[in-house]
């Protein structure tokens, strides 16, 4: 890897290292990680902004060469052959048969070819691996994260190795299985699974996806940054609500417009609002806290049940120097959220995506959204990934025969 086109810059020392090699933490802050803590030393990735600046015609010249200029790849060729990204932003105009007085924008990633918002990581840690020569990619995950490394290393002839926990989604791990993955089931949680598959890249010289753990993950996600500034014709949205579990995609989006600041092709930060289930707020919860202090997750929205948040110290880094916001939401109200996002919108997103939803109804209720400000709702995976999540809403009638009297009864 040229190691001009970028750096590595540690989140906690400061401590900047050259991209010849692979690294995934600071050497230096990482030997003093504690014991259910989140991890110290997860790496920021930096570009030559000036030069960047001189020989690129302001953002339409970075989305014509496909913004290989702000990618830790060498070429754009690497990347998967799959369509990953450019993923549609819905305006909508009305909620529950009324006029919304600001702006709400739905940006579906969805569409992406697993059906998360994961695929984005995922295509540049592919591009790096196969750059690199790594022949084997693993990755511990709830589910999503595991299907995209595994879908978008079918799509490059690369082997893959999930490791997940025996409780994810049968979906998430169908689609593993369907791919030609390696699936590695651990009667344990997410954090261990996390764990064992850092000790497979020590023992056994694979390339590891962990999200934070693997800074290339962050850039990865940034894109949907610059996706969605152009979508809004160049324009910075007043907020933008995602949900939070790692922290990675809040960081990937902060990286994406933070990028764009350092290129001055943007004046402001939109203000990012991080939203989690009460019953998994170990992020927001410790942002304003000296000591970081884990409670068990149990929340529905299983893409976004984390113990230890391992991008955390990043996160909350860019919550508090461009004032972002945070907020947290019951099951229910996720689940309400899922509901009234299909039935006004069309799209059904898993309870993590609907989780964000939440998160601005919320705002809305409460009167904190401004006449014409402009709002966009991250919704990150599909809702075929964990139907069973939302059984309790749903009620199949009994089979009638095939008598117009019957379709009559049942329709009204």
């Amino acid at each position: 890897m040229d190691k001009s086109k970028f750096t590595y810059r540690c989140t906690d020392c400061g401590r900047e290292y050259d991209s010849t090699g692979t690294m995934y933490l600071c050497p230096s802050c990482s030997m003093g990680q504690m014991p259910d803590a989140p991890p110290s030393g997860v790496l920021k990735t930096l570009y030559d902004y000036e030069a960047i600046r001189d020989t690129v015609s302001g953002f339409t010249g970075l989305r014509e060469k496909g913004f290989i200029d702000l990618l830790p790849v060498r070429s754009i060729a690497s990347l998967p052959p799959l369509r990953v990204g450019n993923t549609p932003l819905y305006h909508v105009r009305e909620l529950d048969g009324k006029r919304l007085p600001f702006g709400l924008y739905l940006k579906d990633d969805s569409q992406n070819p697993t059906w998360s918002f994961k695929d984005r990581a995922s295509a540049l840690v592919s591009a790096y691996a196969g750059e690199s020569q790594y022949g084997t990619i693993i990755t511990a995950s709830t589910g999503n994260a595991g299907s995209s490394m595994a879908g978008i290393c079918a799509s490059q002839g690369q082997r893959a190795v999930i490791v997940v926990p025996e409780t994810a989604p049968l979906a998430k791990l169908t689609q593993i299985v369907m791919y030609g993955a390696t699936i590695v089931p651990v009667k344990g949680t997410y954090d261990e699974a996390f764990d064992l598959s850092v000790k497979a890249t020590e023992a056994f010289g694979w390339y590891n996806r962990n999200t934070a753990f693997n800074p290339l993950t962050i850039e990865g996600k940034k894109t949907a940054s610059f996706e969605l500034f152009e979508q809004l014709h160049c324009r910075i949205p007043d907020r933008i609500f995602i949900p939070a579990g790692d922290g990675v995609i809040l960081a990937g989006i902060y990286k994406g417009f933070e990028d764009l600041l350092r290129l001055g092709i943007i004046e402001r930060m939109p203000v990012i609002v991080a939203v989690q289930s009460e019953k998994s707020d170990n992020l927001v919860r410790n942002i304003s806290q000296e000591t970081f202090r884990t409670i068990p997750s149990s929340t529905v929205a299983d893409s976004i049940s984390v113990d230890i948040p391992r991008n955390f110290n990043m996160a909350r880094q860019f919550i508090k120097e461009y004032n972002g916001e945070t907020k947290t939401v019951s099951d229910d109200a996720i689940l309400s959220a899922s509901k009234a996002l299909s039935g006004n919108t069309g799209l059904f997103a898993e309870p993590a995506a609907a989780a964000a939803f939440a998160g601005f109804l919320s705002y809305s209720r409460n009167g904190l959204l401004g006449p014409g400000s402009s709002n966009v709702v991250l919704l990150t995976g599909s809702g075929l990934k964990d139907p069973g999540a939302v059984s309790s809403l749903t009620r199949m009638p009994a089979s009638v025969y095939p008598a117009l009297e019957n379709l009559e009864r049942l329709v009204q």
